[in-house]
């Protein structure tokens, strides 16, 4: 199996897209929650929270992207409102650590997850050509990023933790 790079090694494409490709991106970002779903379905509970050593398990990915929409809403206001940086992440994510999804029943994080991530969506759905070209500074990546390129940055970070699901069903599942 191909070792997935590192969240923080990444880099991202910005203003290669054009505006026109905005429903496409949208329609992969609007598709994690069922995604996420099906990478747990017909696992025990007892798998879907493994966990291996200190890193996360499929749960707590699930409960990191529910944690991550606040984020996502607060980014989207800065766009809005025209704002020259962009809202500022927790990269220790502590909301995440403190959580305790392993706690949790995984189909009541899955939906909040469904309810969340809708809550944007509907906000996504609603702009126009103008809002989708407005750009603002992302800090951590220190670039100015179209609302185009954030929603695909997002995706790409929804995929990241997907692709860590799927290897952890294989390896929990072939054992």
């Amino acid at each position: 199996m191909i070792r997935i790079t590192p969240w923080f090694e990444r880099s991202f494409p910005v203003g290669q897209l054009p505006i026109g490709a905005f429903p496409s991106v949208l329609e992969r970002f609007r598709g994690t929650p069922l995604r996420a779903r099906a990478l747990i379905e017909g696992l025990s509970p007892e798998l879907i929270k493994r966990r291996d050593g200190e890193a996360w398990s499929m749960l707590e990915h699930i409960g990191h992207l529910l944690d991550l929409e606040e984020l996502g809403e607060l980014r989207f206001k800065d766009y809005i409102d025209k704002s020259a940086t962009l809202s500022v992440a927790d990269l220790k994510n502590r909301k995440t650590h403190e959580a305790n999804y392993n706690g949790m029943d995984a189909n009541e994080v899955l939906e909040r997850f469904v309810i969340a991530r809708e809550d944007l969506v509907i906000k996504f759905d609603a702009l126009d050509e103008a809002h989708v070209a407005r750009t603002a500074l992302h800090p951590r990546l220190k670039q100015p990023m179209r609302m185009i390129d954030w929603l695909y940055f997002m995706s790409e970070h929804d995929d990241h933790h997907l692709a860590k699901m799927r290897e952890m069903r294989h390896l929990w599942t072939a054992l």
